[in-house]
């Protein structure tokens, strides 16, 4: 069993990703890479990156609770990440395919639901702020109290 999460300015690799998660007792390795759509110009990402590597942990080892997985790796990246890069990969090995599929599926759910990373969208005629299922919840939450 090994955890790897990194948050990086640096352009993300998948096969080193996925080397990372390799194991000789695993029958399959399951991927997501994320990457930026030709809908925007370019995303820029920031982080608390301190806290999003504790959220990250924190995923991993829930996600262990759930299925038998071998090694897991999240590498998110921050900063702006033009069309056609990645901006985030999850790489999940286990003995049996199902397990890594389901765990990937609910890794990145839970990472776009938990983790303070924020992304900004960069339009030709603008840009806007995405927020995580967490921080609406906060703002929500913000609002009820001051009221």
């Amino acid at each position: 069993m090994a955890d790897f999460v990194k948050l990086t300015f640096e352009d993300l690799d998948l096969q080193s990703i996925v080397d990372l998660v390799k194991d000789n007792s695993a029958g399959a390795v399951s991927i997501f890479s994320g990457t930026t759509h030709k809908t925007v110009i370019k995303l820029d990402y920031e982080a608390y990156v301190p806290m999003a590597e504790k959220v990250l942990l924190s995923i991993i080892f829930e996600a262990r609770t759930k299925w038998e997985l071998k090694k897991v790796a999240v590498y998110h990246r921050l900063g702006t990440v033009p069309v056609g890069d990645t901006s985030v990969i999850i790489a999940v090995s286990s003995v049996h395919r199902r397990e890594s599929l389901h765990a990937i599926e609910w890794i990145i759910d839970q990472l776009k639901e938990k983790a303070p990373i924020w992304k900004k969208e960069i339009y030709s005629d603008g840009s806007v702020w995405k927020e995580n299922r967490e921080d609406k919840s906060l703002l929500f939450k913000d609002e009820l109290t001051s009221n």
